[in-house]
């Protein structure tokens, strides 16, 4: 495998067309169905009613559904088109010693048709929100997503970009012993950042924009800041009815927290299922691409 990074002079290209209204349909639901089971205008009032302590908590809950929000938005739009498999449960995802270590001391060019059985153990584990697989391409996205790296120092985000790194190693293993033999060329991680911000298309940090090529499905991006737009709408629609006079905009509040369980480093998930040895083609392991600019 090669760690690769990509390059941002290539043009996009997306494969697949969506019915944009009949997806935001969908999307809004999503929204009502979260919005409607934590957020509501009763449940601010009973915070309010209840002390400052319920206000503060439930305010700090906001981000987390939003990154609930952001996980199950993608991978409802990933699912409509047909050359992807999405997968989303309990991907935990081991983190070796001797992967972190391949990560932390070869450059790019120096890893090369190397993967590793999903059953070598560790005592850490990393957790993706997606890990998107396209049957077509062969290729697999590990994805993690955030809502800001607003507050992430550089040395932190490097730290996760190495934790994917060192776990995409054994998804080729995994997707083929664990789902139904998926076979796949390359794996690229992705660090999805909500806020458009902090973005390093290269380095593998890229924004919403990019979402219809990380997808391959015209006006995905669009879709979801429309999402968070319609979710932080309802939110503080929610909060204004509630609220009694002269108490604090939740416009003014900005609680800190991770969008979903993205980047969470654990105890393994324990050993996959063993499988017969097999000979493997070379994966390719790097960051996220775009399509490269057609000729002519």
């Amino acid at each position: 495998m090669t760690i690769k990074n990509e390059s941002s002079n290539n043009a996009a290209r997306v494969a697949h067309i969506v019915d944009l209204d009949t997806l935001l349909d969908h999307g809004e639901a999503l929204v009502d169905e979260i919005v409607s089971t934590s957020l509501t205008s009763s449940i601010f009032r009973q915070a309010f009613t209840t002390g400052l302590d319920d206000i503060a908590s439930l305010l700090r809950s906001v981000p987390i559904f939003e990154g609930r929000l952001l996980e199950r938005g993608i991978a409802l739009i990933a699912r409509s088109n047909p050359d992807l498999v999405v997968l989303t449960d309990n991907l935990r995802l081991p983190v070796t010693k001797a992967a972190t270590e391949l990560v932390a001391r070869n450059d790019e060019g120096r890893i090369a048709a190397l993967s590793l059985d999903c059953d070598s153990g560790g005592r850490k584990s990393y957790t993706p929100d997606l890990l998107i697989v396209n049957r077509s391409s062969h290729v697999a996205h590990l994805i993690d997503i955030k809502r800001s790296l607003g507050s992430y120092e550089v040395s932190r985000i490097a730290e996760l970009k190495s934790r994917m790194l060192a776990a995409a190693l054994v998804v080729p293993d995994l997707l083929y012993k664990e789902h139904r033999r998926l076979h796949v060329d390359e794996v690229r991680v992705v660090i999805l950042n909500a806020q458009n911000q902090r973005t390093d298309i290269e380095g593998g940090v890229w924004p919403l924009t990019q979402l219809d090529h990380l997808l391959g499905v015209a006006g995905a991006g669009e879709v979801m800041m429309r999402l968070r737009e319609l979710f932080r709408e309802r939110v503080e629609e929610n909060w204004s009815v509630a609220r009694p006079p002269h108490s604090v905009d939740i416009r003014a509040v900005n609680p800190a927290a991770p969008a979903g369980r993205a980047g969470n480093v654990g105890p393994s998930a324990g050993d996959a299922h063993a499988g017969p040895e097999r000979l493997r083609a070379p994966v390719s392991i790097g960051f996220a691409r775009l399509p490269k600019k057609p000729a002519g």
